[in-house]
């Protein structure tokens, strides 16, 4: 009888854990600055600059990026990108080519330095308006609710009302 209860917690855990979760639609770079050329009511781009060896990176997808409130946000209000740091292929953007650039052990992707305004650190998230224009880089892991803080910030417009001291004081 044990075991039947043992067995019926766990399923019921499991259960939780697969409900909580919610998978985001991850774009190329040139699915979604179609989308943000294309769309009548285009939305802001959400890049995710990652690596294959990076562990934040993959404990960020996993604890943030799969939350069910963070990835319901997200989808709607970003075209969300995921851009490898080291990725090989060709990237255009604003009528220049970005290219891998081979570099010490690993190289690393012009576009993805650009983006991140020079400073290679992994992961970095990088928030763009709905004209592709800069509007900041995050650099680090974030935890789910403070991620949303920050996507909020700039998915909600906020950042034009306030700065972000102001924003976070009344949090």
């Amino acid at each position: 009888m044990k075991s039947f209860f043992y067995s019926v917690f766990i399923i019921s855990m499991l259960n939780v854990f697969t409900t909580n979760a919610q998978e985001v639609t991850w774009l190329t770079w040139e699915e979604a600055a179609k989308l943000a050329e294309t769309d009548k009511n285009p939305k802001k781009i959400f890049i995710d600059v990652y690596t294959d060896w990076c562990g934040w990176c993959k404990k960020m997808d996993k604890d943030t990026f799969q939350d069910a409130t963070v990835a319901a946000y997200m989808e709607k209000n970003f075209y969300m990108v995921k851009l490898d740091g080291e990725g090989k292929e060709p990237i255009e953007f604003k009528g220049k080519t970005f290219k891998f650039v081979p570099s010490g052990r690993n190289g690393y992707h012009e576009f993805a330095a650009a983006l991140m305004q020079g400073k290679l650190s992994y992961p970095t998230t990088i928030f763009l308006d709905e004209k592709m224009n800069m509007l900041s880089p995050v650099p680090g892991y974030q935890k789910p609710d403070a991620f949303l803080q920050i996507a909020k910030y700039f998915g909600d417009n906020i950042h034009k009302e306030k700065d972000w001291k102001t924003y976070t004081e009344g949090k």
